[in-house]
């Protein structure tokens, strides 16, 4: 298995590689950075990683040459989903190239879970597109997870969201699609991330940002069925289908 995740990996950087024969380097990374933030709860891809409660969050950025690093820790509240970790440790070293008006950029990310019950751990990588025009700014990415015990099988996200300013406002308006698929190894370990099997999910939000504070609120969705989220007697205890809904999140975040 670690053999197939260095192979995975590899991928990416080659991605990267050929990118950077191909495009200039991006503008120097920004200085470092910190943010705090408290949420209704910590969600992703429209699944619930703290059982639909409320969560924190705190992430520091650095530039490491031409590289970015960053760590992000969130409470996930004994999450089911992750077999009852307490937290999870997000860990992320990237890179970006400016190809013309598009940036195009390449990341590792493991996912570390402090407190579940089972090894939970795995990794991801992930390569992404980004334009600008205007007060517009669009990104289309997939990121992917080889095949490992901790998930059931491997996993692949494809998205696409878009941002833009209200002008004369310090609103922004936020919007993402997303599709979630992958391989089967472990049938109830992969309900962990696709919940009832492959799944999209959306989210439309509204952001107010005045100096170092964001407000924000969102309204997340997926299609997982109604009988996917009341479950069987045979549902995987990972899959958490009940915080799969359609719902409303709020979050309050500070920078540093």
């Amino acid at each position: 298995m670690i053999g197939i995740m260095s192979r995975r990996l590899q991928l990416a950087g080659a991605i990267g590689a050929v990118t950077c024969g191909l495009a200039a380097p991006a503008f120097a990374q920004s200085g470092r950075s910190a943010t705090l933030e408290v949420m209704s709860e910590e969600e992703r891809r429209g699944l619930s990683w703290s059982e639909g409660r409320a969560a924190l969050g705190a992430d520091v950025r650095v530039p490491v040459g031409r590289f970015d690093a960053s760590a992000r820790v969130v409470t996930t509240r004994d999450s089911v989903r992750h077999d009852g970790a307490d937290a999870v440790v997000d860990l992320v070293v990237g890179t970006g190239w400016d190809l013309g008006a598009i940036q195009l950029r390449t990341d590792a990310i493991g996912h570390v879970f402090a407190g579940s019950r089972t090894k939970a751990d795995y990794v991801e990588a992930g390569v992404s597109a980004s334009y600008g025009y205007g007060p517009l700014y669009a990104t289309l990415g997939v990121i992917g997870a080889p095949s490992q015990r901790a998930i059931g099988g491997s996993n692949v996200y494809l998205y696409a969201n878009a941002n833009a300013g209200i002008p004369g406002t310090p609103l922004t308006v936020l919007a993402e699609l997303g599709h979630s698929s992958g391989s089967v190894r472990d049938t109830f370990r992969a309900e962990r991330l696709r919940p009832g099997g492959s799944y999209s999910n959306w989210r439309l939000g509204l952001e107010h940002r005045r100096d170092r504070l964001t407000v924000g609120v969102d309204y997340i969705g997926t299609d997982i069925s109604g009988t996917d989220i009341a479950g069987t007697g045979d549902a995987s205890r990972f899959a958490d289908r009940r915080n799969a809904t359609d719902r409303l999140i709020g979050r309050l975040q500070v920078s540093f």
